[in-house]
């Protein structure tokens, strides 16, 4: 099966997995170290990290020791940057759009509080409907 960078991001282990190693040189056993989940789970963390082009192991001695090789990220920088480039032009769009409305909004000269004395008022007042006779008027 073919792996690519975005499966080996895509789960929250393998993430934690890479933000560790991208500042360490650990063990495998130093790697699992940091998590509560089994050491053949990390190792098969581990191996699909590999597999992604994003951890390379080394054997010092008798021990294996996982670097992080972030080259392979780069492809999903450039995918994000495209999405980035849209969505920041959408929303500047949006941004002058409320933009010229409020400067509308500003400029025009009826305001809906304006029309609140051209209703009429229906309620009572001194006994009486405005506008109409009541038939208990005498």
């Amino acid at each position: 099966m073919r792996r690519d960078v975005y499966q080996a991001i895509a789960d929250p282990n393998r993430r934690a997995i890479i933000n560790l190693l991208a500042g360490n040189k650990l063990t495998l056993n130093g790697v699992a170290d940091h998590f509560d989940v089994s050491r053949p789970a990390i190792s098969k963390h581990v191996k699909i990290l590999t597999e992604c082009g994003l951890i390379v192991i080394k054997q010092q001695g008798r021990e294996r020791y996982c670097e992080a090789d972030l080259k392979a990220l780069s492809e999903v920088s450039t995918w994000v940057d495209q999405y980035k480039a849209f969505w920041t032009e959408k929303l500047d769009a949006l941004g002058r759009f409320l933009e010229n409305e409020k400067i509308q909004e500003a400029n025009s000269s009826v305001h809906p509080d304006s029309y609140r004395d051209q209703i009429p008022r229906v309620g009572k007042s001194e006994g009486k409907f405005h506008g109409t006779k009541s038939k208990f008027q005498g």
